[in-house]
């Protein structure tokens, strides 16, 4: 299997008032290319921290980060803004949508900053917001709907430039449960059409959703749960809830 992401020894530390917090404290980990992995843990284990060194967001205190066969933690701020653009697509809790473009605006523009033409990325996003049910609200600026149909908006935007991961921080955490289904019934369809996903969650119904669990404490991986092809949520989050008793 060819691997989209690999880091060996990342280690994270960061300074509070003067004293040094270990946040992480050697991980190696491979993801693989077409994969859906979730990573959980309780608060304050480490799992965000992975996952904006993953995407760039912060630096490692020590550790290399690999993005499809290319050594990716030393570059330049202004070399990772490029590579984002065009490689790695964010989700996260808060949905970070700009609130005076309006839905088809805010999908279009990643799409804009990476290189598309205006007429690739108008095509693209009507692609995207028919796909994931929201092309209705195309001319809405996102203060005038649902949080359900913002995070739908928020992972077009991210998925826009095909990237070759998309990284998902607690992308359910503002949602009702009706609405963190849905979203969660659209991240397994676009795992299930060849998308790389990396979720983190503290939540086992939603980390139920991928095909591997990375379970997170103290910094460190503590252990990985292969999920079954039975995907009944309640059976598969009972088993994940009992791992991390």
């Amino acid at each position: 299997m060819k691997h989209v992401l690999v880091t060996t020894g990342l280690e994270k530390t960061y300074d509070t008032d003067g004293v040094p917090v270990a946040a992480l404290r050697g991980v190696d980990l491979a993801i693989g290319e077409g994969e859906f992995v979730s990573v959980m843990g309780p608060s304050g284990c480490g799992k965000s921290t992975l996952l904006h060194l993953l995407g760039g967001l912060d630096r490692p205190s020590q550790g290399e980060v690999h993005l499809d066969g290319r050594r990716v933690d030393q570059l330049s701020e202004a070399a990772w803004a490029i590579l984002r653009r065009r490689q790695v697509g964010f989700v996260f809790q808060f949905f970070n949508l700009i609130a005076n473009l309006t839905v088809a605006d805010n999908v279009e523009l990643p799409g804009l900053l990476a290189g598309q033409s205006p007429r690739e990325a108008r095509a693209r996003r009507r692609e995207l917001l028919a796909d994931l049910g929201i092309e209705e609200v195309a001319g809405s600026v996102p203060s005038r709907i649902s949080g359900g149909q913002q995070q739908r908006v928020a992972l077009a935007r991210a998925l826009v430039n095909h990237p070759a991961v998309l990284l998902a921080d607690e992308p359910t955490g503002n949602l009702d449960s009706e609405s963190t289904r849905e979203v969660l019934g659209l991240l397994r369809g676009h795992h299930e059409s060849g998308q790389t996903i990396v979720l983190v969650t503290h939540d086992a119904r939603v980390a139920s959703a991928a095909d591997r669990v990375i379970h997170m404490r103290d910094g460190l991986i503590s252990e990985e749960t292969k999920l079954s092809g039975d995907r009944d949520p309640a059976a598969l989050a009972s088993q994940l809830v009992r791992l991390e008793v």
